[in-house]
């Protein structure tokens, strides 16, 4: 079975300038919350096929492998760990990242993971208990961090998440 949750919101920054700040596949550890460093691990900067690999801390690590591209709209990414596929409880995984105008100098980030789990029943049983709202908040987040990130300049700490998780 498919599960798919989405997390919008507004920025105060015209798409094309969103664009030119999204397709920047090598930043990811300045808004997402949880990683440590970004490492392009293709010839290709953007595109489909380019690749990065995020650092989470304690050695553990995903690979990001864009699927999709439209320029000037978004991209989507394959999340994997190497060639092995995806980590337990995930059997396949892939985040959207798109924006679209919301005014004349504003834009809507839409953020989607779309996956399938493991383990059958147990796996609809996890999504249904835990695993749907703890996506749904890590979405918020790295929402939340990139809009941040994008209007500031500045890598979000922890302790700035939190405050825009309260302010927003």
């Amino acid at each position: 079975m498919e599960y798919s949750h989405s997390h919008s919101l507004e920025m105060a920054l015209p798409r094309e300038a969103a664009w030119q700040k999204l397709r920047d596949l090598s930043v990811a550890h300045h808004y997402v919350p949880g990683l440590t460093g970004t490492e392009i691990r293709t010839a290709l900067k953007e595109g489909v096929g380019a690749s990065r690999r995020v650092f989470q801390g304690g050695g553990r690590w995903l690979d990001e492998t864009v699927t999709e591209w439209a320029e000037g709209q978004g991209f989507a990414i394959r999340l994997h760990r190497a060639e092995q596929g995806m980590v337990a409880p995930f059997r396949e995984a892939s985040f959207r990242y798109w924006l679209e105008d919301a005014g004349p100098s504003t834009t809507r980030l839409v953020l989607t993971l779309s996956y399938s789990l493991r383990w059958g029943v147990f796996g609809a049983l996890l999504e249904r208990l835990a695993m749907g709202r703890g996506v749904s908040a890590n979405l918020r987040d790295v929402a939340l961090g990139l809009r941040e990130y994008y209007l500031s300049g500045a890598p979000v700490t922890d302790a700035r998440r939190a405050e825009l998780r309260r302010t927003q």
